[in-house]
């Protein structure tokens, strides 16, 4: 954002205050940052966040699909209360645009955390509908597993190849989307030049095997199945087949769009339908990163 976009001001929200910490000793002189220290369960202290700000990402949420298991009800605090926390305050402060990062978790979900996502999915969308007579709308944007995220497998694997140890694998059959943190901020900024409100936008990223990506991270090592944890699926999902009605195709996203839209929504020009039944799948997709290929990408993000 700072160095492709000149904001005039660009507003840091998040209740962690050491990543806070360590992220301000990188733009120590950028006098356009402003740093809050806040819950997403807190309404009004989002407000005093969103004052004079035009476009919002909202990226907070809990997370781990076990964690979430064992913790339901804070889940449901953080990820749709939460939700509609931003929703409230982002219409009272006459905010422009906001977009919710989804997951793929939230697509036919079978745990704890998918469940919440599908439904700050739904509020979010659903807010256009009684901010149709302010400036503010909604759009959604879902994607796979990030490389490099917090808590991501590939410092693990490293790891324990590093001391000749077994990598530990869910189900040798198991296949994940995958994108990069760069692919994921470009198509969150191309998101708010497109969205005129509802759409769940989901971008056309490779799929790849979990055997694979062991592999371009320790080569040779052994492995050992240590089976599906609470409420994991084998294979990811970002569009279910009851959503191919809605679902339209643009150069290199998909494009879900809202079944109901009272604040003038029109379909995106230039977007093809897809087929009836259609569901886009991480054991099923059309495109894959080799081991090689995995290789690549963890060079470039090195």
């Amino acid at each position: 954002m700072l160095d492709h976009h000149d904001p005039r001001r660009v507003v840091v929200f998040s209740r962690d205050e050491l990543k806070q910490y360590e992220v301000r000793q990188l733009f120590a002189d950028d006098s356009r940052l402003r740093w809050f220290i806040g819950d997403v369960r807190d309404r009004s202290r989002l407000t005093r966040a969103m004052h004079g700000v035009d476009h919002v990402v909202h990226a907070a949420a809990l997370k781990q699909v076990d964690t979430a298991e064992y913790n339901p009800f804070e889940y449901v605090l953080t990820n749709v209360s939460g939700s509609q926390n931003v929703v409230e305050a982002a219409i009272d402060c006459g905010v422009r645009k906001v977009i919710a990062l989804s997951t793929d978790k939230a697509s036919s979900p079978i745990n704890l955390y998918g469940a919440t996502k599908l439904v700050a999915d739904k509020l979010l969308v659903s807010a256009n509908h009684y901010a149709s007579h302010h400036v503010t709308r909604f759009a959604v944007v879902r994607y796979g597993n990030v490389m490099g995220s917090r808590g991501s497998v590939i410092p693990f694997f490293q790891k324990l190849a590093a001391e000749d140890k077994s990598l530990p694998i869910t189900d040798k059959r198991m296949t994940r989307f995958w994108i990069t943190l760069d692919q994921a901020v470009r198509f969150v900024t191309e998101s708010f030049d497109l969205m005129q409100g509802g759409e769940l936008y989901v971008p056309r990223i490779p799929s790849m095997r979990i055997t694979d990506l062991a592999e371009a991270v320790a080569p040779g090592a052994p492995l050992h199945e240590v089976g599906v944890r609470p409420g994991e699926k084998l294979h990811e999902e970002m569009i279910a087949a009851d959503d191919s009605r809605r679902t339209i195709r643009l150069a290199s996203r998909y494009v879900v769009q809202p079944t109901i839209a009272t604040w003038g929504y029109v379909p995106s020009p230039g977007g093809q339908g897809v087929p009836e039944g259609f569901s886009y799948r991480s054991d099923t997709n059309d495109q894959w990163l080799s081991v090689e290929g995995i290789r690549e990408l963890l060079a470039v993000r090195v």
